[in-house]
């Protein structure tokens, strides 16, 4: 394991090196704005390093793993995790409408689904799988504005996968784990590159599968698995449906979350280590808990989702007060 940890660092330190040089001399660049929670040009696209180690993960494990490529998750994965990162490598490049990044979004989501349905067996897979590719690819991209939060609530969330999961899956959330690692000190505390949408797209559908593989093969009740996505998803959750309740255009840019109200008041390193400190408490019940029955799991899962809920409501009216 320590061998694999560290080819994947390796490849995305590499990796976000060489797109960083890319970008400079491509003048692939994100510039400030009122949209914006960064103040000065920042090259973009650096997630095509953690994709490039995850694709590298994914081929080996295909041909060489513990599961000895059985089932159809993992090589579906790797067809949507392409068109993905494919789809946000070119907005990288050039900017495209959300509805087409949304069809091709869907198109990953259904492979993912339907291979998850056919290894299950279960209706209720597919679903979940599909579901989860959509929310979490779009969740990543809504919550990538501040130097080192996505990656490493990334990070975090594959720390829990590689805990939880079985053969082939725990491999793959340990790769990105190291992947996620070794593209952070380019992104933290100081961005001299971001993820790009090829980066944070490819994250959410990456731990989308690892969310989907869970459903059969995990070691801890599947509830749990959703413990260290909490931040995010309540953040981007209710963000959202704010927005939609007062007739904002949400599916635009904007800087109203949590985390980027709080970043202008408190500068991102702060915010971006909260948020860690938060996900490692996630992480502490997921081991915790992790031999408790499915029904606990799911209340304790529950409680943490309605306390996170509480506290984002509480630190909202605060921070903009």
């Amino acid at each position: 394991m320590t061998y694999w940890l560290l080819l994947h660092f390796g490849i995305a330190v590499a990796g976000a090196w060489m797109a960083r040089h890319y970008a400079l001399r491509g003048n692939l660049m994100d510039h400030p704005g009122e949209r914006r929670s960064h103040t000065v040009a920042t090259p973009r696209g650096g997630g095509i390093a953690i994709v490039a180690a995850l694709l590298c993960a994914g081929g080996w494990l295909l041909w060489n793993g513990p599961d000895q490529g059985q089932g159809t998750l993992l090589p579906a994965f790797l067809v949507g995790l392409v068109l993905v990162a494919g789809i946000g490598w070119w907005d990288d490049h050039r900017p495209l409408s959300p509805a087409s990044r949304l069809v091709v979004q869907a198109v990953a989501a259904g492979l993912l689904a339907m291979a998850a349905g056919r290894d299950s067996g279960d209706p209720l897979a597919a679903m979940i799988a599909f579901a989860a590719a959509l929310v979490l690819v779009n969740v990543w991209n809504f919550m990538d504005g501040i130097n080192g939060l996505a990656a490493s609530q990334a990070a975090i969330a594959a720390c829990g996968f590689a805990f939880s999961l079985q053969g082939d899956w725990a491999w793959l959330a340990a790769g990105l784990l190291a992947a996620c690692l070794g593209f952070l000190p380019f992104n933290f505390p100081r961005a001299r590159i971001f993820l790009g949408d090829v980066g944070s797209g490819a994250l959410g559908f990456s731990l989308a599968a690892l969310l989907a593989a869970g459903w059969t093969r995990s070691t801890a009740p599947w509830p749990l698995l959703c413990l260290p996505l909490c931040a995010f998803l309540v953040d981007a959750g209710f963000t959202l449906l704010r927005r939609m309740l007062i007739g904002e255009r949400w599916w635009t840019p904007h800087v109203t979350h949590l985390y980027q109200s709080a970043a202008r008041r408190f500068g991102h390193t702060a915010v971006t280590v909260i948020y860690a400190a938060f996900g490692g408490v996630t992480l502490l019940l997921t081991y915790l808990l992790s031999q408790e029955d499915a029904r606990t799991a799911l209340a304790a899962t529950v409680c943490v989702y309605m306390g996170a809920s509480a506290m984002w409501g509480i630190l909202r009216r605060r921070v903009r007060g």
